[in-house]
């Protein structure tokens, strides 16, 4: 396993990274299963472990907290708050109100009284950076949280959050969450380079676009990634976007085999290829995914294997854009950019 400094705090995290997000219902991971996975990923040198309070409503954290028992201070934990936990309005967001109690619900769950990284999990229209920022500022103090950070903004969103921690003289994200793989490159054209100004940590989830790079969509075989079950239409190869991707992991798979690799090597080695990326989010339902995964941990890409993806897919594109979840509000809701 391989380590890098996390943006500016000195904090030194694994390449790859467990993610937590199958823990529970999502994954159909029991327990036990879930505490296997987090043995053997520490086992391997895996040293952060992210999750997110809305993940199962709360079963991932508490999952993860019962398998890191007795172990707290040899992990990198990171949570993420800010999505809907329930109908009521204003369980959700970033405002201090909700931040201040989804933390301490997160705190309890986890059965820790601090998280080494929070993060805000959207980017919240109605809130401003100024009320964000302070909320997370004094739950830094309180010694709740070490450092905070953003998922999935856009680039623009991490300028002003940046600027408004300047302007106001508050703590300021040190970290972003955004999704990125060989057919998801959207991010190099405008995030990316955002981060490394601002000398940001990048954890990238969704390296392996959801199966697509796992190995388990392949041309003329039955789709095995679980995935396909409840997101069907990412996986219905009737669609011109995913006929698009369906080609492109055909010539991704000679490339790999050309290399020597595995697709799971190729697509977590192109990520962390990245000098802006910190760590590859990896999110195993299983201790074979999970065995699958760290053997990618020490590969390092040719210049000539990283110039035939780029002939692939090109930097800077998105083969599916329509899944980016970091669009502006105001393009998917009609009411927003009409008077």
């Amino acid at each position: 396993m391989q380590y890098r400094t996390l943006g500016r705090t000195g904090v030194q995290v694994s390449t790859l990274a467990l993610g937590a997000m199958n823990f529970g219902a999502i994954g159909r991971t029991t327990q036990d299963e879930a505490t296997a996975i987090v043995d053997a990923a520490l086992e391997a040198g895996i040293n952060l472990i992210d999750t997110a309070d809305m993940y199962g409503r709360g079963e991932s954290e508490e999952m993860v907290g019962k398998a890191i028992a007795g172990r707290r201070d040899d992990i990198v934990l990171a949570t993420k708050a800010a999505m809907p936990m329930s109908e009521e309005r204003n369980h959700r967001g970033s405002s201090r109100r909700w931040l201040v109690t989804a933390l301490d619900d997160s705190l309890r769950r986890l059965g820790v009284d601090h998280v080494d990284l929070y993060q805000i999990h959207r980017w919240d229209p109605d809130t401003s950076d100024e009320e964000t920022l302070s909320a997370l500022t004094d739950l830094q103090r309180a010694g709740k949280i070490r450092y905070f950070g953003s998922s999935t903004f856009p680039a623009h969103r991490i300028v002003e959050a940046q600027w408004a921690a300047h302007e106001h003289r508050l703590s300021r994200y040190v970290t972003e969450q955004p999704s990125y793989s060989i057919l998801q490159r959207g991010i190099e054209t405008h995030v990316l380079p955002v981060t490394e100004r601002y000398g940001l940590g990048v954890l990238v989830w969704s390296p392996l676009a959801s199966g697509w790079l796992s190995g388990a969509v392949r041309a003329g075989r039955e789709i095995t990634t679980s995935r396909a079950a409840f997101m069907p239409e990412r996986f219905d190869t009737s669609l011109p976007v995913n006929r698009a991707r369906l080609d492109a992991v055909e010539q991704l798979a000679k490339v790999a085999d050309g290399a020597g690799l595995t697709m799971i090597q190729l697509a977590l080695g192109f990520v962390t290829a990245h000098p802006a990326v910190t760590s590859a989010l990896i999110g195993p339902r299983t201790l074979d995914h999970l065995h699958a995964q760290t053997t990618a941990a020490g590969t390092v890409l040719s210049a000539d294997v990283l110039d035939a993806i780029d002939a692939i897919v090109a930097p800077g594109t998105d083969l599916a854009p329509h899944e980016k979840f970091d669009t502006p509000p105001s393009l998917l809701d009609a009411s927003l950019r009409r008077r």
